[in-house]
């Protein structure tokens, strides 16, 4: 039997979740609203819940333009994917043996990862480097391996599960039924590991989903953008309706062209187009994601 206290604290956390999740769920509505909303009457009218003029024009602009959005996807999707598993094995055969007591050398090793938390090589080197001595630019690659497929704060984080999620006792009696080292990480750690792994590939799949930078920085409009992401091509697609606007008093073709742009509702789909499969995988984890970052960073 609850008390009042209980009760009354019950209410009042409801409430406050009530409101936050509301805060979090007010801009999506109205992102989705207005770009179902004619551009005009979105900016004679501004921003509202339900469409004043509803329009599917801002979406036709985004699929017409000739650049292949579902290409982009592809490419996306691919990338997320790829990247994901490929980050998750790294990490795990990273952290697992910094967890492990007896590795030696574990503290150099473990603040050789924490220093790259600090410290980086800056992005001139690092494209000089990419660009001519591993010639990964206008590739996959370019897009895969700069600065997203390991994270320090990832290998710290899983490490500090590994060392409070999963009992040393149970790692020594698979050693002790004759499992090698390899096959206790496979068959005994990873599994009970599920938390941190889930949690670990949300981060990294959203960082990948999300990342333009990369496409920008090593791919070029002639020689790599058939490896443009879903973000690079719409965040290329905004900067040249940007080129228009602020070149359209100067230029008559420029004036012709953003006449015929749905500039302000065409920002609204492409964020849409963007942001709906991050919304759509993440219930499916949520759980798991929770739960890893709570065991997770209890301890270091």
């Amino acid at each position: 039997m609850r008390t009042r206290e209980e009760k009354i604290f019950q209410i009042i956390g409801n409430i406050i979740m009530m409101i936050g999740a509301l805060m979090a769920i007010i801009p999506l509505i109205l992102l989705l609203s207005s770009s179902f909303t004619d551009n005009a009457a979105l900016i004679r009218n501004g921003y509202r819940f339900i469409p004043t003029v509803f329009s599917t024009e801002a979406y036709s602009y985004v699929f017409s333009t000739g650049n292949s959005v579902l290409r982009a996807y592809g490419v996306s999707f691919l990338l997320t994917a790829v990247g994901t598993v490929a980050s998750l094995i790294i990490t795990t055969m990273l952290a697992y043996p910094l967890a492990r007591s007896g590795l030696p050398f574990r503290g150099v090793l473990t603040f050789l990862v924490f220093f790259t938390m600090l410290f980086n090589g800056g992005l001139v080197p690092t494209y000089i480097n990419y660009s001519n001595v591993f010639h990964i630019k206008n590739t996959f690659w370019a897009i895969l391996i700069p600065s997203l497929l390991m994270n320090a704060y990832n290998v710290l984080l899983t490490k500090s599960y590994f060392v409070t999620g999963v009992p040393s006792e149970i790692l020594e009696a698979a050693s002790i039924d004759g499992a090698s080292e390899f096959k206790t990480f496979v068959a005994v750690a990873l599994p009970m590991a599920k938390p941190i792994i889930a949690t670990i590939g949300l981060f990294v799949g959203i960082a990948y989903w999300n990342d333009w930078n990369n496409s920008i920085v090593y791919l070029t409009s002639t020689g790599g953008s058939q490896w443009y992401s879903i973000q690079a091509l719409l965040y290329q697609m905004m900067q040249n309706i940007s080129y228009l606007s602020q070149n359209a008093q100067n230029l008559s073709t420029a004036q012709e062209g953003l006449s015929t742009i749905p500039a302000a509702s065409v920002r609204m789909a492409m964020a849409v187009l963007g942001v709906i499969p991050i919304i759509v995988i993440y219930p499916f984890i949520q759980n798991n994601f929770v739960k890893g970052i709570t065991l997770g960073g209890v301890k270091g």
